[in-house]
């Protein structure tokens, strides 16, 4: 009798355990599959992407009227509306760059690319413009874009040094060729995703090297990357190859507004993360599906989540303890805070990529060879 209760306690003890595993595979398998990654795509590319890509747009049409009006009166005060008009511009420019991919992708390179390659060369645009070549037919993206039209316009210290320089016709033609060749680029892109790149973006909802959610996070980590190395690992003189500090690679070396658009392009980083909307008049954005939520739907990805969030305040409060001066005069004299800033960036770096990679599948597709 003994034998046979030990039998069936077996054969139950062992189909309740069958079933148990089984369910404990179907729970992990099905908290695996079931985020929406649609719906990522759709916030991402409806509150955020267009969003910015429009307000580029529209910014930079107030560039061009303003650099227009300087060009054909230069004075201190049409300078100084030219000057107010390109930092909204580039301002907003913080918030699109991040997304340099598929619209932004052009014959002749990317938006970022294009409009965006810093630190300019003095020389071949003072070259250019001597020369009287407006054409921007070159490949060379230092001598143009919106650190070109912040050389063009921030110059010098006194404004009306600045304003007599553009009683050069060469001078105001460059500076105007600049500009709209800007507004150009910036049109073609913004148009794109209003006009059905927006549809293929967040059709394409698979994990392969193609897809939207693959391509989105490529370009969003590697702009996070572009302000850890070359708006602050650069100047620091603390990349691969370097010596010393060169305080003069700063993004924003003419203006002394650095930190200012620093600060924004890090925002949106976070935004993306969180897949939250635009500010908007001062109006905090609404929460959305981000990579957060991603993440949360994933074996693991909880402590993830928190690390993260952790180590984003830390760098959020690296920003803000920064001294009240210019990023270049800081890497020079005081650069304590900037580097800093840098080492709780180079912490976040793993969760950005390694963890995030592990956990979600998704595969590096760019050059990030960056020594961290």
């Amino acid at each position: 009798m003994k034998n046979i209760f030990f039998k069936y306690y077996f054969i139950f003890f062992t189909i309740l355990s069958s079933f148990w595993l089984s369910s404990c595979g179907s729970d992990s398998e099905t908290k695996k599959t079931e985020f929406d990654r649609k719906e990522l795509l759709e916030n991402i590319a409806t509150n955020l992407i267009v969003p910015s890509y429009q307000n580029l747009e529209s910014n930079t049409n107030l560039l061009v009227e303003a650099t227009q009006s300087f060009t054909q009166n230069p004075s201190v005060s049409t300078l100084e509306a030219a000057q107010t008009a390109w930092k909204s511009a580039y301002l907003s420019f913080q918030d699109a760059n991040v997304y340099n991919f598929g619209a932004a992708q052009g014959t002749l390179g990317s938006l970022l690319e294009n409009v965006g390659t810093f630190p300019v060369s003095e020389t071949k645009i003072e070259n250019y413009i001597a020369a009287g070549n407006s054409s921007l037919n070159n490949f060379d993206r230092d001598s143009r874009g919106f650190l070109g039209v912040e050389y063009l316009l921030f110059d010098k210290e006194n404004k009306t040094s600045v304003v007599e320089k553009y009683t050069d016709p060469n001078r105001r033609e460059y500076l105007l060729a600049v500009v709209q060749n800007i507004q150009t680029e910036v049109k073609k892109v913004s148009d794109s995703w209003t006009n059905g790149y927006k549809e293929t973006f967040t059709n394409n909802t698979g994990t392969d090297a193609g897809s939207g959610v693959s391509i989105l996070f490529n370009e969003w980590n590697k702009s996070f990357e572009s302000i850890k190395n070359f708006k602050l690992g650069l100047p620091l003189g603390r990349r691969a190859g370097q010596t010393q500090a060169d305080p003069k690679l700063v993004e924003a070396y003419y203006s002394k507004e650095s930190i200012l658009f620093l600060k924004a392009h890090f925002e949106n980083i976070e935004r993306v993360w969180y897949g939250k909307s635009l500010t908007v008049n001062g109006q905090e954005g609404q929460d959305g599906v981000g990579f957060e939520e991603y993440l949360m739907s994933v074996e693991g990805g909880e402590a993830v989540v928190l690390e993260t969030k952790t180590q984003l305040q830390e760098v959020k409060k690296a920003i803000n303890l920064l001294p009240n001066e210019d990023l270049q005069t800081q890497i020079s004299s005081n650069p304590t805070a900037i580097n800093n800033l840098l080492t709780e960036m180079q912490k976040l770096t793993r969760f950005f990529k390694s963890e995030m990679i592990s956990l979600l599948g998704i595969t590096i597709t760019y050059d990030s060879g960056d020594g961290d």
